[in-house]
């Protein structure tokens, strides 16, 4: 870590702003989905939960977008690493992009559209939990395959500060995950809860 510090300057505005967009990102749906779980005014303003969902996860899209923009420039401004820049590496950079694309894309298809973006907290649940591919094998597989891709494009750019806005994206969904797991379980003890006593 030590040796990764020295290639890299963290006052340099691009990595200022990949980093405030890393760790934003999950602020800004966690309490947009929260706060509409308590109040419901995004499906009443929309109309719909679904409408609301879909908006939400729209927003969610474009600053993914706006994180890996600001995550390449912010390497692209910062010094290569020699040791990296070969084509073993790149090799290796290439298989963690492919393995990281096929558990964000597996998870998207298994849990679809509103279950990727916090339908649960809209009202909109799923049946029973999702245990197929790729969540048979990895908790949390949207999120590790995402750190994984930003790893691989990191060693891909021999990118030291690369390198380091990825332990910033694994800590952060870390954070994330701490916060979010416990009140899904909440919102779905709730609907086992109320369908128990309809029963």
């Amino acid at each position: 870590m030590t040796r990764l510090l020295g290639y890299v300057d963290p006052s340099e505005p691009h990595f200022v702003a990949a980093v405030l967009t890393i760790a934003f990102n999950p602020l800004f749906w966690n309490v947009v989905a929260r706060w509409e779980h308590k109040t419901r005014k995004l499906s009443g303003a929309f109309g719909s939960p679904h409408l609301a969902c879909c908006t939400l996860g729209g927003a969610i899209l474009l600053l993914n977008v706006l994180r890996s923009h600001c995550f390449t420039q912010a390497m692209l401004s910062q010094p290569r690493m020699q040791s990296l820049d070969n084509p073993l590496a790149y090799g290796m950079g290439l298989a963690l992009l492919g393995v990281g694309g096929v558990f964000v894309l597996s998870s998207f298809l298994a849990l679809g559209f509103t279950g990727t973006f916090l339908g649960d907290y809209f009202g909109i649940l799923k049946e029973t939990r999702v245990t197929t591919f790729p969540f048979s094998v990895l908790d949390n597989p949207m999120y590790w395959g995402s750190t994984a891709n930003y790893l691989g494009w990191a060693i891909m750019h021999a990118s030291p500060a690369g390198l380091l806005l990825t332990t910033v994206v694994a800590l952060t969904y870390t954070v994330a995950i701490l916060y979010e797991e416990p009140f899904t379980a909440e919102i779905y003890r709730q609907k086992a809860s109320q369908a128990h006593k309809r029963s």
